[in-house]
C-alpha cells in the first residue's frame, strides 16, 4: 500500500492536500510582513497571505499541524500536512483503500458475473429474491468496516515496518520467484484456519453467519461479509510481508490477484474432471463449500483441507446446476400450463 499511496500522493494527493489544507492558512500578518520585508532584497514581489476569512479557512486554522515549511514555501501551493504526517496518511490511506477495493469488486465481479457466472443458478430454489442486489449492497456497507479494521496495517506498512523491498538483487531472481508459491500456500494455510476458526458454532453465527446466506453465490458474493470477517480473512496476508521479504511490486500484483482469485470462486462453478481438480481449490470446491458448510475452507489449494479431514471431492452429480435446471424447467411447464 506505500507504493499506491506514493503514486497517489505524487499525482493527485499532493495537490488536493495544498487545497484541504494550505500552509498559507497559518501564515500571519507579522510573519508576511517578514517573509515579504526577506524576499525584498532578491527582488521577489510575492503578495501578503490575509488572515483567514471563508468558513474554510477558518477551520483549518484550528488544525494541529507539524512545523509548517520555511517561509518561502509557505506562499506556494503546499499543504501545512507533509507526506510523512500520521493523520494525513491515515485519511489518504482510508480513501485510497475504499476507492481501491470498490473499484476492483465492481471491475472483476461484474465481468465475472457477465462472462462465467451461469445465469441459469439463479433459478435455484435456495437463490434469494434479489440476491445481486443484497450482494452488493452488503459488501459496500462491509468496505468501510474492513478498511478501518485494516488501517494498522497499512500505515505501519507506509512508516517502513514491513519487510518489503525494491531491487531484485536484494534477496536475487530465485527468491523472487520462490517468494510467489511461498506466498500462497502461507495465505491459504493461514485462512484456512481463520475460516474453519470462524465456522465454530460460538463464533459463527455473529460473523460468519451473514457470508453464509448466499448458498448459492454469484460473483457479487465474493466481498459480502460480515466487516470482522472479512477482516480477519485476510490478515494472513499483511501478516506475510511482516515475517518475510516480498517485492514490493510482486505484492500489489499479488494482492489484485487475491481480489480477483476471491471473486472467480463464488461463481458457483462446478466444471469437474480438469487436471488440477485435486490440488486446486477452485470455484467447485468452494461451491460445495456454500452448500454443505463444513468443507474446502481453502481458498488456493486442497492440502489444508485434506491435512485437517475438511476435504470434499467436487463430483457432477453434486452440481447445484442440476436443481436449477429442473426449476427452471418446472417454471417454464407451469407457465405453459397457465396459457393453456
Amino acid at each position: 500500500m506505500d507504493l499506491v499511496l506514493s503514486i497517489a500522493d505524487e499525482y493527485l494527493l499532493d495537490k488536493a492536500w495544498a487545497v484541504l489544507v494550505p500552509a498559507s492558512v497559518f501564515v500571519t500578518p507579522s510573519v508576511d510582513a517578514n517573509v515579504n520585508a526577506s524576499l525584498s532584497l532578491a527582488s521577489v514581489a510575492l503578495p501578503i497571505v490575509s488572515p483567514p476569512t471563508s468558513w474554510h479557512q477558518l477551520l483549518v486554522s484550528y488544525l494541529p499541524h507539524p512545523p509548517l515549511p520555511s517561509p518561502c514555501d509557505i506562499l506556494l501551493p503546499v499543504s501545512a500536512w507533509p507526506r510523512d504526517y500520521v493523520p494525513r496518511q491515515l485519511i489518504s490511506l482510508s480513501v485510497v483503500t475504499l476507492i481501491g477495493i470498490f473499484f476492483l469488486y465492481v471491475l472483476f465481479a461484474a465481468l465475472s458475473y457477465q462472462y462465467i457466472f451461469n445465469h441459469d443458478m439463479m433459478n435455484h430454489p435456495r437463490f434469494l429474491k434479489d440476491q445481486v442486489k443484497l450482494e452488493i449492497q452488503c459488501s459496500l456497507r462491509a468496505f468501510p468496516g474492513m478498511t478501518l479494521l485494516t488501517l494498522p496495517w497499512f500505515q505501519a506498512e507506509v512508516r517502513g515496518y514491513s519487510r518489503l523491498y525494491d531491487n531484485v538483487g536484494d534477496y536475487g531472481l530465485a527468491y523472487l520467484l520462490f517468494s510467489i508459491p511461498f506466498f500462497l500456500i502461507f495465505t491459504d494455510y493461514g485462512i484456512y484456519w481463520v475460516h474453519r476458526t470462524l465456522h465454530h458454532p460460538s463464533i459463527y453465527k455473529y460473523v460468519h453467519k451473514p457470508h453464509h446466506k448466499w448458498l448459492i453465490p454469484t460473483p457479487f458474493a465474493s466481498h459480502a461479509f460480515h466487516p470482522l470477517d472479512g477482516y480477519l480473512q485476510s490478515v494472513p496476508y499483511h501478516l506475510f510481508i511482516f515475517l518475510f521479504p516480498l517485492h514490493r511490486w510482486l505484492y500489489l500484483g499479488l494482492f489484485v490477484f487475491v481480489n480477483f482469485w476471491s471473486i472467480l470462486i463464488h461463481d458457483s462453478d462446478m466444471i469437474t474432471g480438469h487436471a488440477l481438480e485435486n490440488v486446486i481449490n477452485g470455484p467447485a470446491h468452494h461451491t460445495l463449500h456454500h452448500l454443505y458448510f463444513t468443507v474446502n475452507y481453502g481458498q488456493y489449494f486442497t492440502w489444508a483441507d485434506r491435512w485437517g479431514g475438511s476435504y470434499r471431492q467436487p463430483a457432477s452429480e453434486l452440481d447445484p446446476l442440476l436443481e436449477a435446471l429442473a426449476a427452471k424447467e418446472t417454471k417454464m411447464k407451469e407457465a405453459l400450463t397457465k396459457e393453456e
